[in-house]
């Protein structure tokens, strides 16, 4: 392992049946003034809501709400709730949702004491956060972002058709998440799945990258096999608790920032996929599931001997009597099948995109360097014709 890093990462966690217990503990560190912000009312049908509310009436805490956050959320609403959040003098912000929601609380918190407009300042011009962020806590009731254990947001603009990521830096992240695996059991089966392969992709994300012998490889390998494993119950029975809490778990350490500390990253599966999700709205782990055999097919070459060893480690393919090029064709063969196990979009067809889209998606995407190939507009069109 040849990197050089600090690592640090301040969000407390509270697992398990008894989880909620902890908000109890941690409101006691916070101000009167509590905006609760979460989705489209799913919280108020299970009962998570009324849980939520009934500690914080019992703290004592003043409340407001910050509904109706979208899966893909706008800047516009990123603009009214911060609003809200001001109107309230919010002391603290709790996110009682899954990743969107997470993500957009802390774009709000970083936002509340900002003196220009937060789209412009932050994931327009990429400026450096220079104010004092509220304090941002969440009681997840979705696996598969990891949003609850990092500093990241991302945020749709829908009449320019993008979707732009910002990390907030260590005071972004959230203080303490919850995570209570049967918050998660009232998902409908295909938020699950693409849960599943959010959280997957965020592995392979900072596994195809760098040829060095890296510790947080072995770590990858196996969080991937826990969610390929338990995926696979998942996707038979959603009601499985051990299956989903052995998800929630291996999602939040899919995407803490530990996997990717001492070597590059790649992300331009996800790169593609919120270019994708900014023209059709469509969910975000569909849409990195949509194209990420065609993107990995088409750097395969360029990293061929992690790839062998993904099929290896990973999937279980035999090597013996193959060529190199064979058994990483294998590996991606067998991921197809489990994807398809999995019950995931395998097409941007599926999602609603047209050949018409393809400027617009090749326009919204962002390009980075740090994978096995660095991509022009004309490789990004070639994938998504391929994902069609």
């Amino acid at each position: 392992m040849r990197g050089t890093f600090t690592y640090h990462n301040p969000t407390k966690l509270y697992f398990g049946e008894d989880a909620l217990d902890g908000l109890k503990v941690e409101l006691e560190a916070y101000g009167d003034n509590v905006v609760v912000i979460y989705g489209g009312g799913s919280i108020k049908r299970n009962g998570v809501y009324d849980q939520v509310m009934s500690l914080l009436h019992a703290a004592g805490k003043t409340v407001a709400e910050i509904s109706g956050v979208m899966a893909n959320p706008t800047v516009e609403k990123l603009r009214e709730g911060v609003a809200i959040a001001r109107a309230a003098r919010a002391d603290m912000l709790l996110a009682v949702g899954g990743g969107s929601v997470c993500d957009y609380s802390k774009a709000v918190a970083a936002s509340i004491n900002c003196d220009d407009d937060p789209w412009e300042k932050y994931f327009v011009r990429s400026e450096d956060v220079d104010c004092e962020i509220v304090p941002v806590g969440c009681v997840l009731t979705m696996a598969g972002t990891g949003s609850e254990m990092n500093a990241n947001a991302v945020i749709t603009d829908p009449e320019a058709k993008i979707k732009v990521e910002y990390g907030f830096g260590v005071e972004g992240m959230p203080r303490f998440a919850i995570l209570n695996p049967q918050f998660t059991l009232s998902l409908p089966h295909r938020q699950v799945v693409a849960g599943i392969y959010d959280s997957f992709n965020h592995i392979c994300e900072q596994y195809f990258s760098d040829f060095d012998n890296s510790a947080s490889d072995y770590l990858a390998e196996g969080l991937m096999r826990c969610i390929i494993d338990n995926g696979r119950v998942a996707a038979k029975n959603d009601q499985d608790y051990e299956a989903r809490s052995n998800l929630m778990w291996a999602s939040t350490w899919a995407l803490n920032t530990l996997l990717s500390r001492g070597k590059t990253t790649d992300w331009m599966v996800h790169m593609i996929g919120h270019a994708v999700g900014g023209v059709t709205d469509a969910t975000h782990g569909m849409t990195l599931a949509a194209v990420s055999l065609p993107y990995y097919r088409f750097i395969m070459e360029a990293g061929l001997p992690k790839f062998v060893r993904f099929a290896t480690q990973v999937w279980g393919v035999d090597a013996a009597g193959k060529t190199d090029r064979e058994v990483a064709e294998e590996g991606l063969g067998v991921m197809e099948a489990w994807m398809r196990e999995l019950g995931l979009a395998m097409s941007l067809s599926e999602l609603g995109a047209t050949e018409a889209d393809l400027d617009d998606i090749v326009n919204g995407t962002f390009f980075l360097k740090g994978g096995y190939k660095v991509l022009t507009k004309d490789d990004v069109r070639r994938i998504l014709k391929e994902s069609m």
